[in-house]
């Protein structure tokens, strides 16, 4: 009888490297951000807000290019599982998950995309078009669709492994991220509405 050990090598430290890897990115970025709006720690460290946030922006993209490197090494330590190479289902996947992150970006822009309105950069209004009209969560599960087709064009278990690690990890960072941003926002409007009362006076 075939057990997970057959289709997955727990043993290879790759494979542990990567499940750490994809959990610390996430909590990185909320803990930076978090930070930053309570405490303006990168406003001041890097003295003002927009610079503030492109610093942050610069480290969770070269996380983010560091864990993908790290999910491809810790893949090819794994067993090749014929059932699950399918290459040209992999290849859909990947790519559609890239359309889904690389519009998100260009609509959001640098600020937009990398938690700008914890440091004050505030958008004039939600994006709804393209590619927020078909989730409103792009960024993340694109990405997500990433790690499966990469894990599907290479024929291995482990990935489709790691690929529910990154979807129950970006789950709870939206669990997370989603109402403090909406009270952000909505904490914007209430003080646009008070002015507007006091204008009236």
């Amino acid at each position: 009888m075939a057990s997970l050990g057959d289709f997955v090598n727990l043993s290879a430290p790759s494979l542990a490297v990567a499940v750490a890897s994809i959990a610390f990115n996430p909590i990185f970025w909320n803990v930076a951000a978090r930070a930053e709006y309570n405490h303006h720690v990168l406003t001041k460290l890097f003295g003002g807000a927009y610079r503030g946030c492109y610093v942050l922006a610069a480290a969770i993209f070269s996380l983010g290019i560091l864990r993908d490197h790290i999910y491809q090494l810790a893949l090819a330590d794994q067993p090749f599982y014929a059932p699950v190479h399918q290459p040209i289902v992999g290849g859909v996947l990947f790519a559609t998950g890239s359309v889904l992150v690389l519009s998100s970006m260009w609509a959001l822009g640098v600020t937009g995309t990398y938690l700008g309105d914890y440091f004050g950069i505030l958008m004039d209004a939600p994006v709804t078009g393209f590619p927020f009209n078909v989730t409103g969560s792009p960024m993340y599960w694109g990405s997500t669709l990433n790690f499966l087709g990469v894990a599907l064009y290479h024929g291995k278990v482990a990935g489709i492994l790691l690929t529910a690690e990154v979807f129950v990890v970006y789950w709870f960072a939206l669990q997370w991220e989603d109402p403090f941003t909406a009270e952000i926002y909505a904490k914007r409007e209430r003080e646009r509405a008070k002015k507007q009362g006091g204008k009236k006076q």
